[in-house]
């Protein structure tokens, strides 16, 4: 048949001796190739792309080539202009296979293993090749291959032998040196249960996956796996691979792991990549925000509550003071806050629908009459119950409610992970409910205040127009008109924006907002998301100025997102040493000799009632290099050295936490000076 005919013509003499090293495909897996090459070859048949009509590509240093459709692919234009590193490509602005055929005239950018995608694509197809390893060689049934922020995984069932990590990275090594190609079919669900009819596992995963109507096949070599987003041309582009590590997994309706257990692993183009990803690992390792937590006393987890954060005075410092950060944007914004129960009747989570696609995710708890609660994952539901508490008049819109309300979403024990992945959270949530005229407006000003926001933190950040996925709620010509007004917005705002396809929230569309931190890792936070569905479900109206009723439109907006999450992403990019508005630990004061402990603890108190976090050092078994020493490793912005002579002259000697002496100065000169370094949340250290 049509592929294997293309695999045999891809695999050199050369390499044939390796392939017979694999055990032959099992009886089930040959019946797995046979359904998919009969699809393949079916789809063939239909296939009528046009093709040979001329193109007009514009690549983004600025050239122009041409090239035939249904014919010329990025990777054939990469190679004809030696364009160097290229793993995957975007066309305008959707990400596409660097050997798909172009369709018709379009922009062009290549992406390299740096970028966020290129990374991904590097190691989706590598899991490819993990998972031919796992299932030719050590006869593994593999049930679930894909990437994430770590590295490749392959959740597999071995039963019968086992496996060193170098003996796995040989073998995947030896495999991807066959340069073998990735062919894909897009298939409905009922040619999905025939393809994979033997596995139960592969089947269940399907089931968890399959949000649309179609899911992702790729082969590799005599190994096919559901896989979402593009790969590379063929396997020969991967060079390196290592193993991480071994751990059991469990499927999301299972309490059990079942034999199932994920490898981790990455993959490198080179091995200038796997050296500078083993410097980056050691770095994030230095930055982790969990042991800086522990370092610096700000916070513990305990298994009497699983996911939910004991923040202790430093952390609830930290958090605090973020949470004061957007209260005090939302008074200069015009949000106001409000106050919601925790625990709802499934009543309102029916009228919702989050009870029908959400509530595996929720804690629920049986009152006493049988009635069943759940703690709330979301607020948006019960600011619809405030909205159509009464009348409402389209004088009062926009109506800006934001809610810091605690949030409790029953995440798997085995994706908990420090503070990035938690059960119980608060958001600097906010739902904006205006008039269609309104939006445009209310869509640009949301977008300032994250702008504003993520200039004190010193990130850069990127937006993405995430627009209808499949399936999604509503009119078409209603999401058309609400992703255009998300684009003007966008157009208005005049950042950096892309546009990514298909990614927005089945009930509407969103901006995305991506931020890169200090070592160059990029993290999504703010999200500024259209919802058509809720208005229409609580029917929530307001009397417009023709006295008629109509409907209003409902924004979600957060900036800071998750606080604890926002809290691990700080710690990390900041590398523990936090500035002075945010810092958990500002001000050290150390006396020397004499009769200065007086006087020393008159200064204490002096920063403290200025709201300042402040601390004295008055041991007496310790020398004065000791002790600065000792603050500077607790991250001490400021360290006040006072003796006799600054005690007779009212001054503190100011060190910064870099070691550098900014001198002897007076009290309250440096008190001045550091309040208006915390109140214009200044990063600075020197003042």
């Amino acid at each position: 048949m049509a592929v294997t005919r293309l695999f045999k013509l891809v695999i050199s003499r050369s390499t044939l001796h390796i392939r017979r090293r694999y055990s032959k495909p099992s009886p089930a897996l040959s019946e797995r190739l046979r359904v998919f090459e009969s699809l393949w070859d079916e789809r063939g048949k239909k296939r009528s792309e046009v093709r040979g009509n001329p193109l007009c590509i514009h690549l983004t240093d600025g050239q122009t080539v041409k090239g035939t459709s249904g014919e010329t692919t990025p990777l054939s234009i990469a190679q004809n202009l030696r364009v160097k590193g290229a793993l995957v490509s975007k066309v305008n602005g959707e990400l596409w296979e660097l050997g798909r055929p172009l369709e018709g005239d379009c922009e062009l950018q290549f992406l390299g293993f740096k970028t966020p995608e290129g990374r991904q694509a590097a190691w989706r197809t590598g899991a490819c090749v993990l998972g031919g390893v796992l299932e030719g060689i050590f006869g593994a049934e593999v049930c679930r291959e894909g990437a994430s922020e770590l590295g490749l995984f392959c959740d597999h069932v071995l039963s019968s032998s086992s496996f060193s990590l170098t003996d796995v990275e040989a073998k995947c090594k030896a495999a991807a040196a066959r340069k073998l190609p990735l062919s894909q079919l897009e298939l409905n669900k009922a040619e999905l249960l025939k393809l994979f009819q033997n596995s139960k596992l592969i089947l269940q995963f399907i089931e968890e996956e399959l949000n649309g109507s179609t899911l992702t096949v790729y082969r590799c070599g005599d190994s096919l796996a559901v896989c979402n987003g593009p790969l590379l041309p063929h396997t020969g582009f991967l060079k390196v691979f290592k193993m991480l590590q071994l751990s059991s997994v469990t499927l999301s309706n299972q309490t059990e792991s079942a034999g199932l257990t994920r490898l981790l692993g990455v993959a490198f183009p080179g091995e200038k990549d796997r050296e500078e990803w083993e410097r980056e690992q050691e770095e994030a390792r230095r930055r982790d925000h969990r042991r800086i937590g522990t370092d610096q006393e700000l916070f513990f987890f305990n298994d009497v509550s699983p996911g939910s954060c004991f923040f202790l005075p430093k952390g609830a410092h930290i958090y605090n003071t973020l949470t004061d950060f957007i209260k005090s944007e939302y008074r200069r914004r015009g949000f106001t806050e409000v106050v919601t129960p925790t625990l709802y009747s499934t009543a309102l989570w029916e009228r919702s629908g989050h009870w029908e696609h959400y509530s595996e995710n929720m804690f629920t708890v049986t009152s006493e009459d049988s009635q069943t609660f759940a703690l709330k994952p979301m607020n948006c539901p019960a600011h619809c119950l405030m909205f159509e508490h009464r009348v409402r008049s389209w004088r009062e819109l926009p109506l800006r409610w934001a809610d810091f309300g605690a949030l409790h979403r029953n995440e798997l024990s085995g994706a908990l992970g420090g503070l990035t992945r938690v059960r119980r959270f608060c958001q600097d949530d906010a739902h904006i409910f205006c008039t269609p005229e309104q939006l445009e407006q209310e869509i640009v000003a949301c977008l300032d205040f994250v702008r504003s926001v993520y200039q004190v933190f010193g990130f850069s950040f990127h937006c993405l127009l995430s627009t209808r996925p499949t399936p999604c709620l509503g009119e078409p010509e209603q999401w058309d008109h609400a992703e255009q007004q998300l684009e003007k917005s966008l157009q208005q705002f005049a950042e950096s924006w892309d546009l990514n396809p298909g990614d927005g929230a089945f009930y509407g569309p969103k901006i995305d907002i991506q931020i890169k931190d200090a070592i160059g890792r990029q993290h999504q936070c703010a999200t500024i998301q259209l919802d058509f569905q809720l208005p229409i479900r609580f029917n929530l109206q307001y009397v417009g100025r023709d006295g008629q009723l109509h409907r209003p439109v409902m924004i979600h907006r957060a900036v800071l997102g998750s606080l604890e999450r926002m809290i691990a992403i700080l710690a990390e990019n900041f590398g523990g040493k936090w500035p002075l508005w945010l810092s958990p630990a500002q001000i050290m004061v150390i006396p020397v000799g004499g009769n200065s402990e007086s006087y020393s603890r008159q200064v204490v108190e002096q920063f403290h009632e200025a709201g300042f976090m402040v601390g004295l050092n008055d041991d007496h078994g310790a020398t004065l290099n000791k002790k600065i020493r000792s603050s500077q490793l607790a991250q001490y912005n400021y360290i006040f050295v006072v003796g006799d002579k600054e005690s007779e002259s009212g001054a503190v000697n100011v060190r910064s936490r870099g070691g550098k002496q900014l001198g002897s100065r007076q009290t309250q000169e440096v008190l001045r000076s550091l309040i208006q370094l915390r109140d214009t949340r200044s990063n600075q250290d020197e003042f």
